[in-house]
Parts: C-alpha cells; structure tokens; sequence
C-alpha cells in the first residue's frame, strides 16, 4: 500500500543514498512512485539495492567537491523539474574537542555537512522558484541543538545546518519553498557501526540507556519522517528542524 500517492511522478534529489538515512530514505520516495537521483561518495554498500529500479539514478559524488557537485546536478536540472531536496550527506568527526581538531578536519566537515547543502540548494533554488515550489529537507542532528552528539566541528556544522534552513525558509517561503530539517539522535546506520562493534558494544549500550525510549532508532524512522515532512501534509511546517532522538532533548 502507498501511502504517500502524492509522491508519485515527482523529481527528488538526494545525497548520501549508499547506506543508513540516505538510503532508506531513497528507497521511500522509489517505494511511493517518485524518481530518485541519488549521490554518494561511496559506490557500493546498499545501494545496489536500489541499481534494479528503473525509477533510481545513481551518480557517485563527493559533495565537499563543487565541481563535482556541478557535474553531477547541471545534467538533472536541465532535464528534469526537481521537486523535492534532501540533503542527508554527512561525515562525524570522532567527537574531538576543539584543541584536537585540525584546520583541514575542520574543513572538511562544514564542506561536507554544511557547504554542500548551500551548494547544492543554490543550484537547484532557482528552477524550484521558476516552478513557484519546492521542498527542501536538510539533515541537521540533536549536536546541532545541545553539545555533546559531536566534536567541535561537527556540532558547529549542525547547529549551521539549522539556522541556515530557518534563514533559508524565511527568505523565500512566500515564493513557494518550504525548508525544515531533521535532528536525528541515535540512529543504528553503518556510520555508527563502531558503537555497536568495539568494547562489546559498551558505547551503544551506554546510548541506549542514556535515551529514555531505551532504544536506538532505526533508519526507516528517519525516512518515514522524512516522507512527512517532504509531502504537502506538512505544508504549513516552515523553518523548524523536528528532533527524532527518543527522547533525549527531553531530558
């Protein structure tokens, strides 16, 4: 059953689709009838889940890389009416404070989790405002609401990612764009696989317990979110990042 008809037909583009929140997500908007243009740095992981449908374009990208960045999206802007954006991209930077992080890491964290949704919202913007419409969906995460979910940098780059989408809905809700972001908390995706492999797994064990809903989410919670937010139920939901942490900013 569909539950999202309203999807059917549409343009989406999405990054980070070769695994965990990026991939559930792709596989959402494909299971409701859209058409996906999907990019990751890494060709391979669950991806190839998703090569079969004929309804799914995938481009290996470095979104830290504008050229790439261009060459990738130029092409499906020129032939396609995008509209739905999903910036799920991201990298973690292994929670170091800011004496130990480097100039170069923390470069390469804001080009990855922050500079390329600019990037890339500023390529796709202008045909979505030639349309009168669309949808933007960055991922932002409880770091970017209270300390503590990263480093220096990665926090830095997710409390961007927030007031970057409430500038961004601000300045051109009128014109039809609707930008809100998701702060996920403990999601169980393979950029957390250490949690769960080293030690016994004592550091998951330690989140879960730490997270009132005594769980790590899975990331087809994120998806199901993110299918939410990206359809015209959602229309009157402007600027605002929606935890999805079980609980933890509650505490």
């Amino acid at each position: 059953m569909n539950l999202y008809p309203e999807f059917e037909g549409k343009i989406v583009v999405i990054t980070g689709v070769s695994s965990g929140i990026g991939f559930e997500q792709a596989k959402a908007f494909l299971d409701a009838g859209a058409k996906v243009f999907g990019a990751d740095i890494q060709n391979g992981g669950q991806v190839y889940e998703l090569n079969d449908h004929g309804n799914f374009n995938f481009t290996k990208c470095d979104v830290s890389d504008p050229q790439e960045i261009e060459a990738w999206l130029n092409p499906i802007i020129e032939n396609n009416q995008i509209d739905i954006l999903i910036n799920t991209a991201g990298i973690l930077d292994g929670y170091a404070p800011t004496l130990e992080t480097t100039e170069d890491q923390w470069d390469k964290i804001f080009d990855t989790n922050l500079k390329s949704i600019f990037r890339i919202t500023n390529l796709i913007l202008p045909q979505m405002l030639e349309n009168g419409h669309g949808t933007i969906v960055n991922m932002a995460s409880i770091a970017g609401m209270v300390a503590g979910g990263g480093g220096a940098a990665y926090t830095a780059a997710k409390f961007g990612i927030i007031g970057y989408t409430k500038q961004l809905d601000y300045d051109y809700a009128a014109k039809g764009i609707r930008a809100n972001c998701i702060a996920p908390g403990a999601i169980e995706t393979p950029m957390n696989a250490k949690d769960f492999e080293e030690d016994d797994g004592k550091m998951a064990k330690w989140v879960a317990d730490q997270t009132p809903a005594k769980r790590w989410a899975q990331p087809e919670e994120v998806a199901a979110l993110t299918m939410f937010l990206a359809s015209p139920r959602a229309d009157y939901i402007h600027g605002t990042a929606v935890p999805i942490d079980g609980g933890w900013l509650e505490k």
